[in-house]
């Protein structure tokens, strides 16, 4: 099975589009990932994520033709000017596991998605072929082709031509407290730290060639979960409408095993919900460290 839910794993993610009919073509049509539901984001789930201004917006949700239990909701509502992907505090994008990296470019002609990063083999890193792409919200994906497994964690092999998101990546102003934050409270483990160029951050924030940066896996044991990026003192709290989701990628979705053995401050207090990703399981969101929408769904 590509995606055995265990406490951690990742269940999905939301990403603002302007256009929700455009962006359905291209995660849909193009990156082939089935429709599960369309309609229009509820005023009790708004409230749940403290966005009710964005009660109403048109939503779809998706996932991956593997039938992983792993969800993309895309919600429709209008750019913020002020927003420029890779440059500020929160959720900054996810990694789906892929078959085939190297067609993905020709695949994407034609398409709604932007090519920032073409794929390209890693020197040093051999677990996977990564590439990097812009939806047209500025939702960031990595479509990343697994190679191997790394010394410290189990990466995932698609099980269709875009298969489930395997790690999702939080920029933060603190890392390293981000990461305790994580480990004490969602009872996670640390993972490696890596020390490395970083072409997306330095790029978006024209850093000289050779600038490093550095990155920390929050995982479950073997299974790799949230990548916590340090962002240069330039980066900034997101810009967002008042009262509705963050633009770009805007909540991230983790399975745990239990709801009361977490101590945080909930938006709206858990209740079970019948629509996917829910489907009958309870739920219940925060804010994390960095000012991102975290929603927790229980498993066990």
């Amino acid at each position: 099975m590509t995606h055995k839910l265990q406490h951690g794993s990742i269940l999905g993610g939301v990403a603002t589009v302007p256009d929700l009919d455009a962006a359905l073509r291209d995660y849909r049509d193009v990156l082939g990932m089935d429709l599960v539901e369309r309609g229009s984001l509820s005023a009790e789930l708004a409230a749940a994520w403290d966005v009710s201004a964005s009660a109403g917006a048109a939503m779809a949700v998706l996932r991956p033709a593997s039938g992983a239990d792993c969800h993309i909701r895309l919600v429709e509502q209008p750019d913020h000017p002020g927003f420029k992907p890779t440059t500020t505090y929160g959720w900054a994008a996810y990694e789906l596991t892929v078959q085939d990296v190297f067609g993905w470019p020709d695949r994407l002609e034609g398409s709604g998605f932007e090519i920032v990063g073409p794929p390209k083999e890693l020197e040093g890193l051999p677990f996977f072929v990564p590439m990097q792409v812009l939806g047209t919200g500025r939702e960031m994906v990595y479509l990343n082709e697994v190679r191997e497994n790394t010394p410290s964690s189990d990466l995932p092999k698609a099980q269709s031509l875009t298969d489930h998101m395997f790690i999702v990546i939080l920029a933060t102003p603190d890392r390293v407290a981000t990461v305790d934050w994580y480990r004490d409270r969602l009872h996670l483990t640390v993972g490696d730290t890596y020390t490395l160029e970083y072409s997306m951050i330095n790029d978006a924030f024209g850093k000289p060639a050779g600038t490093v940066s550095d990155l920390t896996m929050v995982q479950n044991d073997r299974l790799p979960i949230v990548e916590v990026d340090d962002y240069p003192a330039e980066a900034t709290a997101r810009a967002r409408h008042e009262g509705m989701l963050p633009p770009g990628n805007a909540l991230v979705s983790l399975a745990v095993e239990s709801l009361d053995a977490i101590a945080l401050k909930w938006i709206a207090e858990p209740r079970i919900r019948s629509e996917a990703p829910y489907n009958g399981r309870r739920s219940a969101s925060t804010q994390g460290p960095a000012g991102e929408i975290l929603e927790l769904i229980e498993i066990g």
